[in-house]
């Protein structure tokens, strides 16, 4: 089969190993919001973090554009994290959190950025533990188990939303003994001796929903990140389910790869 009508035009006039011109068609030709959002970047690098942006006005007059065309440049911009809304107004975004795909914990992922992680509660409940639940947490259907939800913050930033499902034969007394804004694997650790073992992770791209985009205070267009994770202790014994809800302007993932 013939693909020169698909990979043909890539690979005139480009060396072996140059990189791909980013975002810019093969023609060559720049859609005029492109251009826009490229001036806007080096606005942002001039600002500075934390400065506020000029208004569309400003910027379609200075550009000599139409609105629509600054607006959709921004778009693109707070999509990729360079930008946040702050109030009524939009702000030059800090460096994108960097979490680690590992058994670390949340807490300690941020605090290696020199940030100040939180979280706030917003629901702690036990309820019987429904057939579908009971093997990721090693009960039966029926025993009791905890499902704690809460916001996760960055230096007083929300930035996500984690779901937890635990035994409450595992941690029997959370609803006593936990301080919701710590790290929860820090107190199965140091107040429970539960040594983590391994996990189970999948990761996909989803939206918000309209309860999830308002409890992490973003638009519900945003794109999140979601992060299941299936935990087991030292011992191979099941120990919790986690729904982990990232702002994806926010977040970004590493991993260590070995071959």
């Amino acid at each position: 089969m013939d693909y020169t009508h698909c990979t043909g035009r890539a690979a005139m006039g480009r060396a072996p190993g140059a990189p791909v011109r980013d975002g810019i068609p093969e023609h060559g030709r720049v859609p005029k919001y492109y251009a826009v959002k490229a001036q806007v970047s080096e606005l942002l690098d001039d600002l500075g973090e934390g400065r506020a942006l000029p208004a569309e006005r400003d910027l379609a007059v200075r550009f000599g554009v139409a609105r629509e065309t600054v607006r959709q440049a921004l778009r693109d911009l707070l999509l990729e994290g360079r930008l946040r809304r702050s109030g009524r107004g939009t702000i030059v975004a800090g460096p994108k959190l960097e979490q680690p795909l590992s058994l670390a914990s949340y807490t300690e992922g941020v605090r290696r950025q020199g940030r100040r992680p939180g979280r706030a509660l917003v629901g702690l409940e036990r309820f019987p533990c429904p057939e579908a639940l009971a093997p990721d947490l090693g009960v039966r259907a029926g025993e009791p188990v905890w499902h704690m939800e809460r916001v996760l913050c960055a230096d007083d930033e929300r930035v996500g939303l984690e779901s937890t499902y635990v035994a409450v034969g595992r941690a029997p007394r959370l609803d006593a003994d936990f301080e919701p804004d710590t790290s929860f694997y820090g107190y199965l650790r140091e107040r429970l001796g539960i040594v983590f073992g391994d996990a189970d992770e999948r990761l996909e791209t989803v939206l918000a929903t309209p309860r999830e985009a308002l409890l992490v205070g973003t638009p519900p267009a945003l794109p999140m990140l979601l992060i299941h994770r299936v935990s087991r202790d030292a011992g191979g014994r099941p120990l919790e389910r986690v729904r982990s809800l990232y702002r994806g302007d926010r977040f970004s993932f590493t991993a260590h790869l070995r071959g």
